[in-house]
């Protein structure tokens, strides 16, 4: 179950119309005309209906999603309604700290998916016969492009907390009309220590815990860290 369309940027939101148009082209197959948000809903709602998947998965997103991008991106958006549910949800990101280079990116997401399935293997094992994560938190993970090609392998892994720096800064230029041309620039600052930007800048891949009013307490990113010990890419 996936958004039909491009939904980057639209972060938390779901659709309040009165009607949603949804596709079903082959078996197990699920396009929802709305927001990541609204694809976790219909698929909770009717693809799963009465027996909630262990576990949702957003992404892989083309380009990061830490520090203040992870607000406004609708990659995580669709794990939070997951997480808004009850659901166990992990967001996927693919990218580096600039603007993301096509070939690269997109050949960084074979690793990334790599170790999305190492990660959920390391949470069924752990879990044994209960839920994947404690209830109410989801991960946050970004995979750096690692290597020319972007082929590489991550330095390591790191359970990090998200950076609270923008990393983007519009600006508006009076276009005389009663419209504003809208540039934006990477305003990238100095990275908090154990941050996602941190850890990307440093080619680990990044793995923030996070819930559904994106404030994890200290005992949640504990109970984080000891199943991400020892985890490698």
């Amino acid at each position: 179950v996936a958004p039909l369309t491009n939904q980057s940027g639209t972060g938390t939101k779901v659709t309040s119309a009165a009607s949603v148009a949804v596709r079903h082209p082959e078996p197990q197959v699920w396009a929802v005309d709305g927001t990541p948000g609204d694809s976790v809903a219909f698929g909770l709602a009717e693809v799963f209906a009465g027996k909630a998947p262990d576990l949702v998965v957003s992404g892989t997103n083309f380009g990061p999603n830490v520090a203040g991008l992870a607000n406004h991106s609708g990659t995580v958006g669709g794990a939070i309604a997951a997480l808004e549910s009850g659901v166990p949800a992990i967001a996927l990101s693919t990218g580096g700290l600039t603007a993301p280079d096509p070939v690269t990116t997109v050949n960084a997401m074979g690793p990334t998916l790599d170790f999305a399935v190492k990660l959920i293997d390391r949470l069924r094992s752990r879990a044994r016969t209960g839920p994947l994560l404690p209830r109410g938190v989801g991960l946050n993970v970004n995979h750096p492009v690692i290597g020319a090609d972007g082929k590489g392998r991550a330095a390591g892994v790191a359970t990090t907390l998200q950076d609270p720096q923008t990393l983007l800064e519009p600006d508006f230029t009076d276009s005389g009309d009663g419209t504003w041309k809208v540039t934006v620039k990477v305003a990238l600052r100095p990275a908090v220590k154990g941050g996602d930007v941190e850890a990307v800048a440093a080619g680990r891949i990044a793995v923030s815990p996070m819930n559904a009013d994106w404030n994890p307490g200290p005992v949640d990113r504990a109970v984080a860290s000891v199943l991400l010990a020892g985890l490698r890419p």
